[in-house]
């Protein structure tokens, strides 16, 4: 399992360990979905493009990763978006070799149905229990591609993680910029992201909105 993950594997353990990572209120409904189905549960770290993911290999068991370093809100519905691909994958595997698109209406209606346990004021702060609420009628594969959402998630993130950086949406167009270690300018929005280009390369590179980087 050489892939950058931190070797914290969960099914290892008796108990699983949602405490540190998830409202208090949520780890008994997260600690049920993992005992309840066959999946593989590891903590990865922190991974710039995605905050969570699933995969499946033939012979292997299906495996769900959720970057360690979420708040406890954003790691909630990250996990959750992950085992509703699980279920969709449960359910459709080989069903007259259905062809069931990643985030299409069956992955929408697994993600939703898992979210309504959870979106109470006992688990999510009111300032993210109401775009959340929005943003579980119809659900995106990203929760960065709901603005409302992922503003409303920030401001629960570690102060340390976004020292000195800025949302990329707030830069003027033409403005230089850090991003993974590269220097990149920014161009036009198109819908929830930027065409950016490579300042070395010369190459173009969409670039999530509210992605965090680092003003020149």
């Amino acid at each position: 399992m050489k892939i950058g993950l931190f070797c914290f594997y969960l099914r290892m353990k008796k108990k699983v360990a949602f405490d540190p990572y998830v409202p208090q209120e949520a780890v008994a409904y997260c600690e049920r979905l993992f005992q309840n189905n066959h999946f593989d549960f590891l903590l990865a770290r922190p991974r710039r493009t995605r905050l969570g993911d699933f995969t499946i290999k033939p012979g292997y068991t299906p495996r769900i990763t959720v970057n360690i370093n979420l708040n406890p809100y954003n790691f909630l519905i990250t996990y959750l978006h992950e085992v509703a691909h699980y279920v969709v994958y449960q359910k459709y595997k080989g069903l007259f070799k259905k062809k069931v698109a990643p985030h299409g209406i069956e992955w929408k209606r697994e993600f939703s149905a898992l979210l309504a346990p959870v979106m109470v004021e006992s688990i999510f702060p009111v300032d993210v229990l109401a775009p959340l609420r929005v943003y579980a009628a119809n659900p995106k594969a990203s929760t960065g591609a709901d603005h409302s959402l992922y503003a409303a998630l920030k401001k629960y993130d570690d102060p340390a993680l976004s020292m000195n950086k800025t949302p990329l949406i707030h830069l003027h167009e033409g403005s230089d910029f850090v991003f993974q270690n590269r220097l990149f300018v920014k161009g036009a929005v198109r819908r929830t992201r930027v065409l950016c280009v490579d300042k070395v390369s010369q190459r173009k590179y969409t670039i999530p909105a509210h992605a965090l980087v680092e003003a020149c």
